[in-house]
């Protein structure tokens, strides 16, 4: 039964680490991509901008963001490259 309780606890765990993820990307696409996303191409929410580049997968992505390309900046003025995917797994979340 305590293996059981524990081995609850760990998936409970687990499940909201993933949760916290998805927050941490939104919060990092409030803070540093939204004012460009919502201004400039490709912008949240279309789908048909977006799909070539989600087709690229998220580890494609988030080096090129890494690199920046014009007119974003390395890293889309994010802190580190945990905040980079973060942020782009969110946003590929929301434009599939």
């Amino acid at each position: 039964m305590k293996k059981a309780m524990i081995l609850a606890g760990a998936v409970a765990a687990l499940a909201l680490g993933g949760q916290v993820a998805a927050a941490d990307g939104k919060a990092v696409f409030e803070k540093t991509c939204k004012g460009c996303h919502t201004a400039m191409k490709p912008k949240m929410g279309d789908k048909t901008a977006w799909a070539p580049l989600i087709a690229q997968g998220a580890d494609a992505l988030t080096a090129a963001v890494m690199k920046g390309m014009k007119p974003m900046p390395p890293k889309g003025g994010a802190k580190d490259e945990a905040d980079v995917k973060a942020a782009v797994e969110y946003m590929i979340s929301q434009n599939k």
